[in-house]
């Protein structure tokens, strides 16, 4: 659907603040983010900080449940993840989403981050549609 990535951190806020995340549609179904791994993503042994791969799968996962429930607002109702590599800094760690069903009120998806072609991160969700009225 597209090739053109866009940053979706434009509102002031954790992602934001920590570099932001480039995102695109790829099908109804299917979705790719993406992020420059900084110093300040690191941990203590120079790699990138689980929590900030967490924060970036949550985020592209997301926004993916957002863009597949055609825009209604989706919460994180639960999210397992697999630590599998390591990526460092000046790394692009790139992310797939495959939306696995959708109901009425819920998103189930899947979720890879990739680095030099490597997965180093893979995820299951949960999202919940909200409804405001």
């Amino acid at each position: 659907m597209s090739d053109k990535f866009e940053q979706i951190s434009i509102k002031p806020g954790f992602m934001k603040h920590n570099g932001g995340v480039l995102f695109r549609t790829i099908s109804e179904t299917e979705y790719e983010f993406k992020s420059t791994i900084n110093e300040n993503h690191l941990n203590a042994a120079g790699i990138t900080h689980g929590g900030y791969l967490s924060a970036l799968i949550d985020a592209g996962a997301g926004t993916s449940a957002h863009r597949a429930a055609n825009g209604s607002p989706c919460v994180t109702i639960s999210l397992d993840l697999k630590f599998i590599g390591a990526s460092k800094v000046g790394d692009e760690i790139t992310g797939f989403t495959k939306i696995l069903k959708k109901t009425n009120t819920l998103i189930f998806l899947f979720c890879e981050l990739k680095c030099n072609d490597k997965i180093i991160t893979s995820g299951s969700g949960v999202w919940k549609i909200l409804k405001i009225k």
